[in-house]
């Protein structure tokens, strides 16, 4: 049974999100200094799959609330998340920040597209607008001869269109299955693709001497993005999409905070101005899309 609108709650989940994917993100940062990507991403799944697993294998009433009904979108979502993950997980260790967050901004965008092949949605002129002005914030961002970060961007925006690509599947799983259930079926898989990606890495890998603290940064990334997780579900199975869109975008003014007082990063005039642009268009999307929502 569908759930109704209850936009308070969305709002209060989204904004666990926010908070939460900023931490996530910054300790992706900070361990990139030290680990491969490839590995990180291994080690967060690892570790997701331990907390999640011992609850389902201890309390029962937990494991029996845990449904797989639909095998076939578990596995597409799984396998979208977990590249989208390592994409942008790469991102992140080679860009600032600030730059990073607004590339994923772009994910409403692709989802107006592929909403028309994916939902048969009639998308107006209107719309699609927007979208052509959000791109075009995009291109302002990967102007050429950016410093030679332009491969990093390009995955940044493959990160966004797998991960829109997945959200489009993600209402009905959770809908079917619950938020717990298709939250581990996306790690679980995560991990099984990891596990070749960074087998070269596993080698020569240092376990044995890791300090404390990474080991407590590691443990965070997990638990951040789990908490993430679950509020980026939550949120958008209770709340519109046009009255979320703009919270999530304080994300970009708390990494920024951060990434200037840690790395000493500041976002430029371009990265600044197609932030502009891409969220400007997001927002008016995810307005545009609950109007004609509201008059079906």
């Amino acid at each position: 049974m569908d759930h109704k609108i209850n936009n308070r709650l969305g709002l209060i989940w989204i904004l666990i999100s926010v908070f939460f994917a900023s931490i996530m993100a910054i300790s992706v940062k900070e361990l990139g200094q030290i680990f491969d990507s490839r590995l990180l991403v291994l080690f967060r799944a690892g570790l997701l799959i331990f907390f999640l697993g011992i609850p389902a294998l201890i309390v029962s009433d937990f494991r029996k609330k845990l449904k797989f009904t639909e095998p076939k979108l578990h596995i597409s979502r799984g396998i979208l998340i977990a590249f989208s993950t390592h994409l942008g997980f790469y991102t992140l260790t080679k860009l600032p920040i600030a730059t990073t967050t607004v590339l994923f901004f772009t994910a409403p965008i692709f989802a107006t597209v592929l909403s028309i092949y994916i939902n048969k949605e009639k998308v107006g002129y209107r719309r699609w607008f927007a979208v052509i002005i959000g791109f075009l914030g995009v291109i302002i961002i990967l102007q050429p001869g950016f410093n030679g970060f332009y491969f990093a961007m390009i995955t940044a925006l493959f990160s966004s269109f797998l991960f829109a690509v997945a959200l489009a599947y993600s209402r009905r799983i959770v809908l079917a299955d619950g938020v717990v259930s298709t939250y581990l079926s996306s790690v679980l898989i995560t991990f099984l693709i990891s596990i070749p990606i960074a087998y070269s890495l596993l080698e020569s890998s240092y376990f044995g001497s890791i300090p404390m603290h990474i080991l407590a940064l590691i443990i965070l990334l997990a638990t951040t993005s789990f908490l993430r997780g679950i509020g980026d579900m939550q949120a958008y199975r209770y709340g519109e999409a046009a009255i979320l869109a703009p919270f999530t975008y304080l994300r970009l003014i708390l990494v920024g905070i951060v990434g200037y007082f840690l790395w000493g990063e500041i976002p430029n005039f371009v990265t600044l101005l197609g932030a502009f642009v891409i969220i400007g268009s997001a927002i008016y999307i995810g307005h545009r899309e609950t109007k004609h929502k509201n008059k079906v």
